[in-house]
């Protein structure tokens, strides 16, 4: 900021007198009243410093007495290109640095008087001079610090999932690993609901993610608080306590800064650490949100803190009507709307209407506060370095969804309607594996709006039958969670699989070709609802986003899948490609139309006897009995769930139960999260 500060300590200490060409003010014309003192009598323009012979040998002999440790080329630079001042375009001083310090000659012996006009070289004040090195040097050691410490941010908020995620590969012993997950990753934080709303307000943490998250609370409330170096005399700040207050408030601006490319990188859909860790996209939604609150509580309190300063000051009516001042209030507001806009009701609610305004109002924040450092520091320093990296995110995510989506081109999807439930949605002509994303751009005027689903296959008959009973189809659907799958709890019935072989069909089956089909819920608002109501209609495709803990569990010895209604689709490529150690499905469904369709979209091998070990149709699992029995003791099992929140929740406190009890047990929750 100031190299060499030793120079820029001349030139401040010399810039305030009086020149020859500088040009005196009329305080009487301009507003003013005669004998103000706290208004400037005089006005130097850059092309004055740049000309003045006086100014010119008195900083050259400031530089020559103070900088004998810096070397002359450095001295020339700083000569060039920042004594007239930091603006674009400035004037360079008329003569060098070295021709400059030859005019100083015979060296100058006193002070000028600071209120009389510089007509001759003066020495500089040593008491200014030594203010203005300490006011300078000082600022900018913070300033270097509090980057330091938004580094530390930025790089563990990316580098502590990679690592925590490489563990995985490390040999432990499998009751250890069953053990510490039952204690210290898998419950959640306080009772027994995760996926399961508490008090219909928010997800409570497991005690992984909460982990986590206090590490980043704690991490920002610690580097808030060390390591600020003050010092006087001071140009700057009269007291210690006025210094300590503007390094507080540039921590805060920094650290929020910070936050920024991480908020934007966990609520990424093309987030790089989902493809290196085996992490899943809602717990990184989830350290969206707790980021976000972090976040805006630092941008607040840097605001406050800076708006303390200038009413003390008396200069806030002057400093709240620049630009840069305006855009930082606009940057602040707009993340404290962001929060409350954001609670989990609202996203239920109206899921559509906060993707939307999350969007636009985020990425007004960012915008304004780019426009906060631009007025205020015209990209000298740094500060927007924060943002380049949050944009270059933001970009990355946003290029890639396109060219996913670009890649599959306009496509028809076919509707069947299965039961007063659930519908089919085929869309031919697509391979693709895990996620995908469905836009149905002729259903609304809201063309960019598009849902989740997983995809369970990618091979559909020829001839389509728009039957409950089709063919062979192919995928899944995962949607948000005021459309899912609710475990119902009475009637009892027993459903066997007796797959007609007849329906499997190889990839190579001339009758069969590439395609997608995903299940459906419907209710009676909402996308789905309208789907059920129509035939065919065109559909844009965003594939494939795939799940890695799925693909970490094809090999485990014990294999037990719990599924829940239309929650089988997300499992539905395990069922299909698992062919080694054992595999045992329960499934609890409402409709068996729905067991059926999809019966001919798994096939008979993935769906055989051997692998079904119920499916319950109108009636709860007995899930505690399940696992009990069939998480074996001396075998390492994998607990897979995938339904509604409260049949997970259930099986997470089973499975944390019986981990604690040392069974080598481990849970994966295919959830789609908020």
């Amino acid at each position: 900021m100031y190299h060499p500060t030793c120079a820029f300590a001349c030139h401040d200490a010399l810039s305030s007198y009086q020149l020859n060409c500088s040009t005196s003010l009329n305080h009487t014309m301009t507003g003013g009243h005669l004998g103000d003192t706290s208004m400037p009598a005089f006005i130097t323009s850059p092309d004055c410093y740049a000309t003045d012979d006086n100014f010119l040998s008195s900083v050259a002999y400031c530089i020559s007495t103070h900088c004998s440790h810096e070397s002359v080329s450095d001295i020339e630079h700083y000569w060039n290109a920042f004594l007239v001042g930091r603006i674009p375009d400035q004037p360079i001083p008329k003569e060098s640095y070295s021709t400059a310090l030859q005019h100083a000659v015979p060296s100058p012996v006193t002070v000028a008087d600071p209120t009389s006009l510089l007509n001759t070289t003066t020495l500089v004040s040593e008491y200014i001079y030594t203010a203005i090195y300490n006011s300078d040097s000082y600022f900018e050691q913070m300033e270097t610090r509090q980057n330091d410490f938004g580094l530390t941010v930025l790089i563990t908020g990316v580098a502590i999932p990679v690592a925590c995620s490489l563990l995985r590969f490390v040999p432990f012993p499998k009751t250890w690993q069953s053990r510490f997950n039952a204690y210290f990753i898998d419950p959640p934080m306080f009772g027994h609901k995760h996926r399961e709303p508490f008090r219909n307000l928010a997800l409570v943490p497991t005690r992984g993610q909460a982990l986590l998250i206090s590490y980043f609370v704690l991490i920002n409330v610690v580097l808030s608080c060390v390591d600020y170096r003050l010092i006087m005399p001071n140009l700057y700040y009269g007291a210690k306590k006025d210094q300590l207050l503007v390094y507080i408030g540039n921590r805060q601006g920094v650290l929020s800064f910070a936050n920024i490319p991480l908020l934007v990188l966990y609520a990424g859909r093309n987030n790089i650490l989902l493809w290196i860790t085996n992490w899943s996209h809602s717990t990184f939604l989830l350290l969206h949100r707790w980021i976000a609150l972090i976040c805006t509580v630092e941008a607040c309190l840097h605001s406050a803190v800076y708006l303390q300063i200038y009413v003390a000051l008396g200069q806030h009516s002057t400093e709240s009507k620049l630009p840069y001042w305006i855009w930082g209030i606009v940057a602040t507001l707009l993340l404290c709307i962001l929060l409350p806009a954001s609670i989990l009701p609202l996203r239920q609610k109206l899921y559509n209407v906060f993707l939307a305004s999350h969007f636009v109002f985020a990425f007004l924040a960012l915008i304004s506060c780019y426009f906060h450092i631009y007025y205020r520091y015209a990209n000298q320093w740094g500060y927007e370095t924060w943002l380049y990296i949050a944009f270059a995110m933001w970009g990355f995510d946003r290029v890639l969804r396109f060219a996913r989506l670009a890649r599959n081109g306009v496509r028809k999807a076919e509707i069947t309607v299965i039961d007063e439930d659930y519908i089919r949605v085929d869309v031919p002509g697509i391979a693709a594996s895990g996620n995908a994303y469905l836009y149905f751009p002729t259903l609304s005027w809201r063309v960019w709006e598009n849902h989740p689903f997983s995809v369970m296959g990618t091979m559909m008959p020829q001839e389509q039958q728009k039957t409950s009973s089709a063919k062979p189809t192919s995928a899944s659907s995962r949607i948000p969670s005021s459309e899912v799958e609710k475990a119902p709890a009475h009637a009892s019935a027993r459903a066997s699989l007796d797959v007609d072989r007849s329906h499997d069909a190889p990839l190579t089956d001339p009758y069969f070709k590439p395609g997608l089909t995903f299940f459906l819920r419907t209710t009676t608002k909402g996308l789905t609802g309208i789907l059920r109501g129509r035939s065919t209609l065109p559909v844009l495709v965003e594939t494939s986003y795939t799940s890695s803990s799925l693909d970490e569990v094809r090999t485990v010895p014990n294999c037990v899948v719990i599924a829940g209604g239309v929650g089988i689709t997300a499992v539905g490529p395990l069922l299909r490609s698992r062919t080694a150690g054992r595999l045992r499905l329960f499934w609890g469904v409402r409709s068996r139309p729905l067991v059926d369709a999809v019966r001919s979209a798994l096939g008979a091998e993935a769906l055989a006897p051997s692998i079904v070990g119920e499916i319950a149709i109108e009636k709860r699992l007995n899930l505690r009995a399940i696992l009990h029995r069939e998480v074996l003791e001396n075998s390492e099992t994998v607990v897979v769930v995938s339904g509604p929140v409260t049949m997970a929740d259930e099986v997470r406190a089973i499975v944390c139960e019986l981990g604690r009890k040392g069974r080598a047990v481990k849970l994966v929750d295919e959830a789609f999260g908020w």
